[in-house]
């Protein structure tokens, strides 16, 4: 049996390509609002970022994720998703070791 092929998406603040799992999503809805997606599945366009608040901070910084989605968000928005992000990332991290201890 092959081994499946694992999905790749480009952090949109590092550019560092890594596995869509060990990613974050920032997704912008079909009604304009802009939100984190954790589970990856949610209907919008999507941006990835890596799991830690220094890549956050850096798209914040070039306005990345205003790029990636081809939307301007503004400054209210990225101070919310600055709390959702440092809320979500000991979340995240947590369920990335879970799934690190199955694997083993």
């Amino acid at each position: 049996m092959r081994p499946r092929k694992v999905p790749l998406r480009k952090c949109v603040a590092c550019q560092e390509m890594k596995p869509k799992r060990e990613l974050i999503r920032v997704v912008r809805t079909p009604d304009e609002e802009v939100l984190i997606d954790l589970t990856g599945k949610k209907a919008g366009r999507g941006a990835y970022l890596c799991g830690q608040v220094s890549c956050f901070k850096l798209a914040k910084k070039s306005k990345a994720l205003d790029r990636a989605l081809k939307q301007a968000v503004n400054a209210s928005i990225y101070d919310q998703l600055e709390q959702d992000f440092i809320a979500v990332e000991d979340e995240f991290l947590a369920g990335k070791e879970r799934e690190n201890d199955g694997n083993e």
